[in-house]
């Protein structure tokens, strides 16, 4: 099979690498669009049924969820029933000819097939081979792992929410999203060391895991000095001011994080004195009297509209952004230059989605495919597999 990218495709950094995906819904498949976006040739092993998000609608675009297509652009679809055996041998074929394998199957569920790195490891020496659970291989292997259920789990909700209301959950799928970019960290340090040794391995990572380690600071808190942080709506808990604060017109984030910033926000507020006042003047001061120094901060952007308030303060140095729609973020990206939409495909198939954020200065980021319908590519991979028994 031909690994190389399409006629006039400019040369990705990981060219000429087989992806075997035998992963579904999110951090499988997010982690293996960013092997192809770097030029990986990716095979997405489905299902009869398919993956499930392709029906998770709405939204959709011409019948197909966008959840979908957020996360399988450069991909061919390849469709395997593993209860028919001549499927599975297809599938170990499939593995013994790939660079790199990721799988999200609950532990030991891949195993049954026969399709488990233990089982395929001797007939591929330098197979890469990913594989993501909820909660690890051990004590949690039963356990279900589902992006909700480890943002509950992992401490996050206790984090998010006003201090005397519920808990809410982060408004995207932050630690699938997070565990698929750990396990791309995963798979180029297993490649890069299998270029030294010419051996591959098993690389295994989780969500509750993941999530920890995002909790970055707070999970530190506790485990570094035995403190529990809990939910204070907007604000922080070792900064101030660092939150939502409301203007004339709507509500914007301040980030005033150290002296000079939060002396520049004075500048441009008109309440010069307050960045001299004792009360004040240290960010351990101002997080201290946060109480004092709030209502004064209140009256002073009283009279500011947002849009305004954002260009003044961007100006003089001191971060802000007025809260945005995702519409509005786009056009923001926009206006910056950041070239945020891309389309993928040709013709009826072609669909605008979000750009790959990595820039290279030597080798380029590729969009040669839309999402691909199931199936799209079973015959031709499937003569391919059966010819390179």
């Amino acid at each position: 099979m031909n690994t190389t990218p399409p006629n006039g495709s400019a040369r990705g950094p990981l060219d000429g690498l087989l992806v075997a995906d035998l992963s579904r819904v999110l951090a499988g498949p997010y982690c293996s669009m960013l092997l192809a976006d770097l030029g990986a040739t990716v095979i997405k092993v489905e299902s009869p049924d398919g993956d499930d998000t392709r029906t998770w609608s709405p939204p959709e675009k011409d019948g197909v969820s966008t959840y979908y297509l957020s996360i399988n652009r450069n991909k061919q679809s390849l469709v395997l029933d593993f209860k028919n055996a001549d499927d599975v041998a297809l599938a170990r074929n499939l593995l013994r000819r790939a660079d790199v394998a990721l799988e999200n199957f609950k532990p030991g569920g891949i195993e049954k097939f026969g399709l488990g790195y233990d089982d395929v490891k001797d007939d591929n020496p330098g197979l890469v081979y990913l594989s993501i659970s909820g909660f690890g291989t051990e004590g949690g292997a039963a356990l279900p792992g589902y992006d909700l259920v480890v943002q509950a789990v992992s401490g996050l909700m206790s984090l998010t929410g006003e201090p005397d209301g519920p808990a809410y959950r982060a408004g995207i799928s932050v630690f699938d999203v997070m565990t698929g970019m750990h396990g791309l960290i995963g798979i180029l340090a297993a490649l890069h060391q299998r270029s030294e040794t010419g051996r591959g391995q098993h690389v295994k990572v989780n969500l509750l895991s993941s999530a920890l380690s995002g909790l970055v600071n707070h999970s530190a808190s506790f485990t570094a000095a035995g403190a529990v942080p809990m939910r204070m709506g907007n604000a922080h808990p070792s900064v101030y001011p660092y939150q939502v604060m409301p203007t004339a017109d709507r509500d914007v984030i301040i980030t005033a994080a150290n002296d000079r910033q939060f002396r520049g926000l004075c500048r441009v507020l008109g309440i010069e004195h307050l960045a001299d006042d004792p009360r004040f003047e240290r960010n351990a001061d101002r997080t201290a009297n946060r109480d004092i120094l709030h209502p004064m901060l209140l009256e002073a952007l009283s009279t500011w509209g947002a849009d305004d308030l954002f260009t003044a303060l961007m100006a003089a140095g001191v971060p802000c952004g007025p809260i945005n729609t995702i519409a509005e973020g786009v056009d923001l990206a926009e206006r910056l230059g950041l070239e945020p939409r891309v389309t993928v495909g040709e013709g009826d198939g072609a669909v605008d989605l979000v750009r790959n954020p990595i820039r290279f200065s030597d080798s380029s980021i590729r969009y040669h495919t839309a999402p691909p319908p199931l199936g799209a590519n079973s015959d031709e991979l499937r003569a391919w597999l059966n010819s390179s028994r």
